[in-house]
């Protein structure tokens, strides 16, 4: 095998393992999201502002459990915290077909995204606690490039369905693939090692408080995770405003958006081991904020620039603006991982984590709103588009004030639990003195 070749297999077999159970969790999630703008409308009855409504609870519901959802993982463990999302997530897929209308089309997103609250916190608290410093932000590298594979096999088996003339591969073909495929992700789950702190409640060992002060009380890191929501914008760019200029705004051809989205792919399910180099502590990670920031920057001037052009000239730039949002989202994610393996107090990984769930949503929330209205209605007379200059700024802000949010985060740690960013305990060493 060669040398690139090795680059793109995980490294230890517990990191492969995992790479696998990514894989099993977006060919299940992306085989049902794909086809279910169709499927709520054809099977559920609903209208497209019932759809969206529906999701915007279901997010609201999802900000609101996740630091609740991050201190109960700390209380049971986060093995067991993840595997009990995985299996509910699989029965609700297994319930669509038994929906129909707007209210209870509701409660079961609402389920769901208590669920996957619960089970997004268990899995991100168990990947730091079972994997060595060094192996956390690769292991999590590979993660990334297995999800995008499995999105990608789930877009493809859920156009299949949608293609064929029999409504029944949609209506109970989809949600049955992804039940079953749940199912088995929640028993790959299972199968995987306990963490150290799962091995100790299945002790027995109860769970002591904390003698160290929560994340609500460090500034640092309220502060760097409303930032990096802020950064994290760049999927508005590239799910929402940059396709919606590349209809209204120029003249490219409507399949260049399938091109686009398959360059993403591909990027992102090859390129995460090779931009997740090097990042290991929080200077790294900074610096990669600062890269991030650059791409983002970079494509919205050149998004900006297709306005005024014309034929290939804009299939090109239009193509490169995709690159250099991917090429945010590619540093965002290797600082991200790194930020987190080294801020998190150990024994509050879940509560941290909820916390960052919750300001990251309020540095992000209101993006898909905003961006839209700068990129294609705000005329403060200029010129046609100058709403992405105001993008760019809000982003290089954003990537400004993560600087000292992250050394203030980082001085918290020093203080009040100067070894977390080294600490790890083998399962294997659980309960020996």
């Amino acid at each position: 095998m060669s040398e690139t070749a090795k680059r793109l297999v995980p490294p230890t077999p517990l990191s492969r393992r995992l790479a696998t159970q990514s894989l099993l969790f977006a060919s299940a999630e992306g085989t049902f999201v794909t086809g279910s703008a169709f499927y709520l409308k054809e099977f559920v009855g609903l209208t497209a502002p019932q759809v969206g409504l529906g999701l915007t609870i279901g997010m609201v519901a999802s900000l609101t459990l996740a630091y609740p959802m991050g201190r109960i993982v700390d209380l049971v463990g986060p093995k067991r915290m993840w595997g009990l999302g995985a299996i509910g997530s699989a029965l609700v897929f297994g319930c669509w077909p038994f929906i129909g209308g707007f209210w209870p089309y509701v409660a079961v997103v609402l389920v769901f995204s208590v669920i996957e609250a619960a089970g997004g916190a268990g899995r991100n608290a168990y990947i730091l606690d079972v994997m060595p410093p060094k192996e956390r932000v690769e292991t999590q590298a590979y993660m990334y490039s297995s999800l995008n594979v499995g999105f990608t096999l789930g877009s493809i088996l859920s156009g299949i369905a949608l293609a064929i003339p029999d409504d029944r591969a949609l209506q109970w073909g989809v949600p049955t693939f992804s039940l079953v495929v749940g199912i088995l992700n929640a028993f790959w789950i299972h199968r995987l090692p306990k963490a150290s702190h799962d091995l100790r409640r299945e002790s027995g060992e109860k769970a002591v408080k904390p003698t160290t002060p929560g994340p609500l009380r460090n500034p640092g890191w309220m502060v760097l995770s409303m930032f990096k929501g802020t950064m994290w914008t760049n999927q508005v760019l590239l799910h929402t405003v940059i396709p919606l200029w590349l209809v209204y705004e120029t003249d490219s051809p409507r399949w260049l958006l399938a091109w686009l989205f398959g360059t993403n792919t591909v990027m992102c399910i090859f390129l995460p081991a090779y931009t997740s180099r090097g990042v290991r502590n929080v200077g790294d990670a900074l610096k990669r904020v600062g890269w991030s920031a650059g791409f983002y920057v970079l494509a919205c001037a050149i998004t900006l620039i297709t306005h005024d052009t014309r034929g290939l000239f804009t299939i090109a730039l239009v193509w490169l603006g995709h690159v250099a949002v991917t090429g945010a989202e590619l540093a965002i994610s290797a600082a991200s991982w790194a930020l987190e393996a080294e801020l998190m107090d150990p024994e509050r990984r879940g509560e941290y984590g909820g916390v960052a769930e919750v300001f990251q949503g309020l540095g992000s929330a209101w993006a898909p709103a905003l961006f839209t209205f700068l990129a294609m209605q705000w005329d403060p007379g200029l010129f046609t588009g100058v709403g992405w200059f105001v993008i760019a700024a809000i982003v290089v802000v954003a990537a400004i004030g993560m600087v000292p949010a992250g050394h203030a985060a980082a001085r918290f740690r020093d203080q009040h639990f100067p070894h977390a960013a080294a600490e790890y305990v083998p399962p294997e060493a659980v309960g020996k003195s």
